[in-house]
């Protein structure tokens, strides 16, 4: 048995309705959810029947405050304006002291030390012919030395025997106190010779001492003495 359909119960008919209807209230489900969040509150009705006040929570909103501008440093102004100020303030000399002990404070001048210069007493060496007051041998001049010299001089041996003569230069310092120091031939001849004639003047006696301004002097003096065979 063959089943017929009735082209009023077909629903590909009514295809097209139930879209549209889909459609309109997609669009007001849509609406409404705008208009809903549109309204900081919105009275919504509980299932008790009962008015529901929900207020619609916002997200604070949070600014970073800038950081404020660094301080601008002024720069100084010249100004031409010259301030003329009378010269009749008095300026306190006296100084006060903190101090508990109450001491006075007693403020020098200050005087630069100069320096301290020491005497150097330069000793210097006079020849025996500027001397002022010349060196005194055994209480008499130079002559009575010449005569000492030679009474107490030995001729060497060997100078004899190989006929060696001639004249030897010698020069000594008389010091301060009369001794004989620093002699040293100035011109030889032969060494035992030149020996001989150093000998006889370390031997010397003491002498008066010269005085050069009053005062004892250092005095040089240069002697020759003769080898002559005889």
């Amino acid at each position: 048995m063959e089943i017929k359909k009735s082209p009023k119960a077909n629903l590909e008919n009514k295809k097209s309705l139930f879209l549209e209807i889909g459609l309109v209230l997609s669009l007001a489900l849509v609406l409404g959810l705008f208009e809903w969040t549109t309204h900081d509150k919105e009275e919504v009705m509980s299932l008790t029947g009962q008015t529901v006040a929900i207020e619609d929570e916002q997200a604070p909103i949070t600014q970073d405050t800038p950081p404020p501008p660094p301080e601008q440093i002024k720069e100084p102004v010249m100004t031409e304006e010259l301030q003329i100020v009378e010269n009749d303030v008095k300026v306190e000399t006296d100084f006060i002291s903190t101090d508990d002990s109450d001491q006075k404070i007693e403020i020098k001048p200050y005087v630069e030390a100069k320096p301290v210069e020491e005497e150097v007493e330069v000793e210097e060496t006079i020849p025996f012919a500027i001397i002022e007051e010349k060196p005194m041998f055994q209480g008499k001049d130079a002559n009575e030395f010449t005569k000492w010299v030679y009474s107490n001089i030995e001729y060497p041996e060997i100078a004899r025997e190989n006929g060696i003569s001639g004249r030897v230069t010698v020069e000594f310092m008389i010091d301060k106190d009369g001794s004989v120091k620093n002699v040293k031939v100035l011109r030889g001849v032969d060494s035992s010779l030149d020996q001989a004639a150093v000998r006889v003047i370390q031997k010397s006696p003491k002498w008066s001492p010269g005085k050069q301004r009053g005062k004892p002097a250092k005095v040089k003096y240069t002697f020759p003495i003769i080898f002559q065979l005889k």
